[in-house]
């Protein structure tokens, strides 16, 4: 399992890719396998305003419920529908068709890891 090199990570095992003051956030491969098959996505909507490091949604899998933390602060501009529709999607493309929201950022924590760091953290 490798994680791609140009995203950062947070300690909560989401990713983010910023282009342009907009954040795409998901979960990591590595979170996707820890939890198992998701079976259900509810995620920030449009317009809501999430805070780095608290709770922002859940994620349901056939082993367990697990918080979704936003790694960033701001408003979410965008919600992928298709996970809702589709919550395998996070494990079958994670950094792919699996992202959960976009954020326009307001404040990024300085505690984000680098690929090499979270893969340290997390052992893979």
């Amino acid at each position: 399992m490798s994680n791609p090199q140009q995203l950062r990570y947070s300690k909560e095992h989401e990713w983010l890719a910023t282009s342009e003051n907009v954040a795409t956030v998901g979960i990591t491969e590595y979170a996707a396998n820890a939890l198992g098959d998701v079976v259900y996505a509810q995620l920030p909507e449009v317009g809501d305003t999430v805070t780095a490091g608290e709770t922002c949604g859940e994620l349901e899998s056939t082993k367990s419920v697990s918080d979704l933390y936003s790694p960033v602060t701001g408003e979410v501009v965008a919600a992928n529908q298709d996970v809702v529709d589709d919550p395998s999607l996070v494990n079958s493309a994670p950094f792919e068709g699996g992202w959960l929201f976009k954020v326009r950022v307001t404040e990024e924590p300085a505690d984000l890891l680098s690929a090499d760091e979270y893969s340290a953290l997390s052992g893979n």
